[in-house]
């Protein structure tokens, strides 16, 4: 396996404001509802470079194949990028997805009742 640590993140263009649908956000809030899900993404996020799949096996006591199945829930629900270098994944967080996440739902704080 080559060695993933002088892999250095894809070059990503700078994240423009996104705007998440409610479907889109709902299906993020889905796919984090998940412990072992958020517990693939922390160790995504802590990853100084890409993260191989045999890290992250390696970290969660999962199976290969639900851990499969966590990765393609966050790709689904547009939190990763998974780049493939023949039989390897390589694992990192789509920039500004969080952040995105975080206005949504901060927008939702109630604003103080002024009058009666």
């Amino acid at each position: 396996m080559a060695a993933v640590s002088n892999m250095r993140p894809e070059a990503e263009s700078p994240a423009k404001s996104i705007r998440l649908t409610r479907a889109r956000r709902a299906a993020i809030l889905k796919a984090l509802a998940d412990p072992r899900r958020f517990e693939l993404l922390e160790q995504i996020a802590k990853a100084a470079c890409p993260l191989g799949c045999a890290q992250a096996r390696a970290a969660l006591p999962i199976s290969a194949a639900t851990l499969s199945h966590h990765i393609k829930e966050l790709e689904a629900a547009g939190l990763i990028r998974v780049r493939r270098e023949g039989k390897f994944h390589f694992l990192t967080l789509r920039p500004g997805i969080l952040e995105a996440l975080a206005a949504s739902l901060a927008a939702l704080e109630q604003t103080p009742c002024t009058g009666r």
